[in-house]
């Protein structure tokens, strides 16, 4: 009996660790990338896990790449909730077969759209749909500083996209057929040239992707390439910063994961199970970032608006025990 009482009595200890581990999974610091949808997912993240998981979590100041380097080479921050992967995918690749990181779910299941914008009404207007068709109309699309060039907007300094636009840049031809590139400063500089365009109905030639509130409120066309996705030239050239000599190429389907790391995976316990499982369509991305962008609001404004108006979606994410949490919280 005494042997019985003292493995019943382990038992129930061992049992009120786990419970413990489960409604505490310690500090965890989560990248707020510097763009809207997944500075959004970020703050709906540090919501759940904090009170549906009993995490501590400290959101900083996060970008594709420095979030990667600093994820790969120092194990911080512990998560990248929405994490682009195209342009770290060797590096990733190792880091996960060598086990220091770890990807989680695909935070959007439809993957990201990457690629050249024009608005449809241009599009439409003057028969503008693959890329050969914009160069042979520099005057469609103003914005350069040389008012005899058309502009061509790039992404922000520090953006990876900004050495892919580059290097595409380059090897269309555009300056050579009389683009300038544009650098719109900052993400709100962006988006704000493509509503400016849109609003004045004036011609916009440039880099963008999806989801995105902008192209939820503007009718942009994503212009044809007429060129395959070349891996190989990918890989060795168009996300090679200062590449001599890229050739065309064409984005593909942008994988979109979270990923952690090992220690991060080793102490997060059930909330594990959240990273794997979350994810969201670009429709409902689209939704919440209008929303955002219509409201001037905040990511964590976003977040919460989110959580009370797409339980449907959120609830699938977690535990029944969680979700009550959750709820209770908001």
């Amino acid at each position: 009996m005494k042997k019985l009482f003292a493995t019943v009595a382990a038992t129930a200890l061992v049992g009120m660790a786990s419970s413990a581990m489960a409604e505490d999974c310690g500090t965890i610091t989560v990248a707020e990338m510097n763009w809207a949808s997944a500075g959004a997912i970020s703050q709906i993240d540090k919501i759940i896990l904090e009170n549906g998981y009993g995490c501590n979590v400290e959101l900083v100041a996060g970008d594709t790449m420095p979030t990667f380097t600093s994820m790969n080479e120092k194990g911080e921050p512990d998560m990248a909730p929405e994490l682009w992967i195209n342009a770290v995918r060797e590096p990733l690749d190792q880091a996960v077969s060598e086990g220091s990181l770890i990807i989680g779910g695909e935070i959007l299941n439809e993957g990201g759209v990457e690629g050249f914008w024009v608005p449809t009404f241009i599009a439409e207007e003057h028969g503008i749909k693959t890329v050969k068709d914009a160069l042979a109309r520099p005057d469609l699309f103003k914005g350069a500083e040389d008012d005899s060039k058309g502009g061509f907007f790039t992404c922000p300094t520090g953006w990876n996209c900004r050495i892919t636009t580059g290097n595409l840049f380059r090897a269309f031809g555009f300056d050579e057929a009389g683009f300038e590139m544009v650098d719109p400063g900052s993400a709100a500089g962006l988006d704000g040239s493509i509503a400016r365009a849109n609003e004045r109905k004036e011609g916009w030639l440039g880099y963008y992707w999806a989801p995105t509130s902008i192209l939820g409120k503007y009718d942009m066309t994503l212009l044809d390439f007429e060129v395959p996705h070349d891996k190989a030239e990918w890989d060795k050239c168009t996300v090679v910063e200062d590449c001599p000599d890229p050739k065309p190429n064409s984005w593909v389907k942008s994988e979109v994961f979270t990923v952690v790391t090992d220690d991060f995976a080793n102490k997060a316990g059930p909330a594990m199970d959240y990273i794997k499982g979350r994810t969201w369509d670009n429709r409902t991305a689209g939704k919440v970032l209008a929303w955002m962008s219509d409201n001037q609001a905040a990511n964590e404004d976003g977040a919460y608006y989110f959580l009370e108006n797409f339980e449907d979606v959120w609830s699938q994410w977690v535990s029944p025990e969680a979700a009550e949490k959750i709820k209770a919280s908001l």
